[in-house]
């Protein structure tokens, strides 16, 4: 979506007012309007403009939530859910004012269940921090998009990231949420039993509902055991073509490959110069195999055979805990190893996912497109799910460069949904991509609002994001 399309939306002014001065006196230091603090809770990872909150409130429980939405609710004033901040298409902006409530604060594990294999946490829990509480339990939360969000924030933006193709998404992993409405009514979707029939999947309703259905308060989600034994490693392939095909025939022959990270030649440029890697710049995938101590070491030879029949390899993989901790630091580090490719500018992650059969020709024809734009952007993808991130380095001062990007993005999602695939893969829409919903699911966005406007008739929820109303 172009900047001029990123409006303002009609303020509140009275009702805001007053909601200030009751929130003030409810909740004291909790709620702050400093301006320093209001910057830091519209801080998105995109050249979006800003759009500031009027107060800041920081939750400490769901009753805190709730009272503060039945303030709001009363006076029409809009309510911004904040998790860590870490929003890349203008989720956490209030284009009509309001107030932002910060569930970092909420960060309590309240129940881990080693039998059933799930727990219960607050929204403000990281994913690292619960992974660090589990270790000794043997468990683990396999959802890993990269940044230490928040759990609510990836709830309500269906986050994946690394370890999808074989644990799925947040929409697999969460099996119940407890939300406050928009009305201040608390409801929990669903409880801890691993499936059921029982009327409508308000669960997945809320799931990837980027704040705009209420506030997800409190989390259940399904955990996993820890492998017995894991290995790693890096493979390199003379061409795009073959290291996708790679990944094509891993999937086709059923190996369970826990991680399959795609980078382009430009990508693994960046991270062997910030990471210090012995590899060379070419396309490479970085995997990663879950189960016992001969299964992953008969995983990991047959990945090199698949790998040499394509001219790839060699796959050098290690079981070592270290070397294996290093790899994926790299990886996970891509983002600033890109930064190195142009000193000075901001980098802009934009995401499409395809069918895995379209994701060479998608990448291939991405390449040529970042060529005769003459811009600098490595790409990375989750390649087992069709899914590819593109960082486009820009100099923000430079109007023109803002207007490149944007020409840039719009052919990318244009030829991502003329290959069957979708607009974003992880990032969600927020106010970035709307534009791109509307091309991509047509009539059904007529049914978003109709539940969002039976669920939130003021629009006080999140609004300006996902769609217009």
């Amino acid at each position: 979506m172009a900047l001029k399309d990123i409006a303002k939306m009609k303020r509140n002014d009275a009702g805001i007012s007053t909601a200030l001065g009751i929130l003030k006196q409810t909740f004291g230091e909790a709620f702050q309007t400093g301006e320093a603090l209001r910057e830091q809770h519209a801080h998105t990872t995109t050249y979006i403009p800003a759009q500031l909150p009027d107060g800041v409130l920081f939750a400490k429980s769901s009753d805190d939530v709730q009272a503060a939405v039945e303030i709001c609710a009363e006076h029409k004033v809009p309510i911004i859910p904040f998790g860590t901040g870490t929003s890349l298409e203008g989720g956490v902006n209030a284009p009509a004012g309001g107030i932002s409530i910060d569930v970092s604060q909420m960060n309590r594990i309240i129940s881990v269940n080693d039998s059933d294999l799930d727990c219960v946490v607050e929204p403000g829990v990281t994913r690292e921090d619960l992974n660090t509480y589990l270790r000794d339990s043997g468990l683990f939360f396999p959802i890993d998009p990269g940044a230490n969000a928040s759990l609510g924030g990836m709830t309500a933006t269906r986050a994946s990231g690394t370890n999808a193709v074989r644990y799925g998404t947040m929409k697999d992993n969460v099996l119940s949420v407890e939300a406050v409405l928009p009305n201040g009514r608390k409801i929990t979707t669903a409880q801890r039993a691993r499936k059921s029939s029982a009327g409508y999947d308000l669960t997945r309703l809320m799931v990837g509902s980027e704040g705009t259905l209420g506030i997800i308060t409190q989390i259940t989600l399904k955990l996993q055991g820890i492998p017995q034994a894991i290995t790693g490693g890096v493979c390199p392939f003379p061409t795009l073509d073959a290291a996708v095909e790679a990944v094509i025939y891993t999937i086709q022959m059923g190996l369970p490959v826990a991680r399959i990270e795609l980078v382009n030649a430009l990508q693994m440029k960046a991270m062997i110069e910030y990471s210090g890697l012995n590899f060379e710049p070419t396309p490479c995938l970085f995997l990663e195999f879950h189960g016992t101590d001969n299964g992953v070491a008969e995983q990991a030879d047959l990945f090199n055979e698949i790998a040499t029949e394509l001219g790839g390899g060699p796959f050098k993989w290690s079981a070592v805990q270290e070397e294996r901790t290093k790899l994926w630091k790299a990886r996970h580090d891509a983002y600033w190893a890109s930064l190195g490719l142009r000193p000075g500018a901001k980098g802009i992650s934009t995401d499409v996912c395809v069918p895995i059969s379209r994701l060479a020709d998608c990448i291939r024809e991405t390449e040529a497109d970042i060529e005769e734009f003459g811009l600098i952007a490595p790409i990375v993808g989750h390649a087992g799910d069709g899914n590819f991130h593109v960082l486009l380095l820009i100099d923000e001062e430079k109007p023109e460069e803002i207007t490149m990007a944007e020409s840039f993005v719009e052919r990318l999602n244009n030829r991502a949904l003329a290959m069957g695939g979708t607009c974003t893969g992880e990032h969600g829409i927020g106010q970035g991509k709307m534009k791109f919903l509307e091309m991509e699911l047509g009539g059904a966005v007529d049914v978003m609002r109709a539940i969002k406007r039976s669920i939130d008739p003021d629009n006080i929820m999140n609004p300006g994001k996902i769609f217009t109303l």
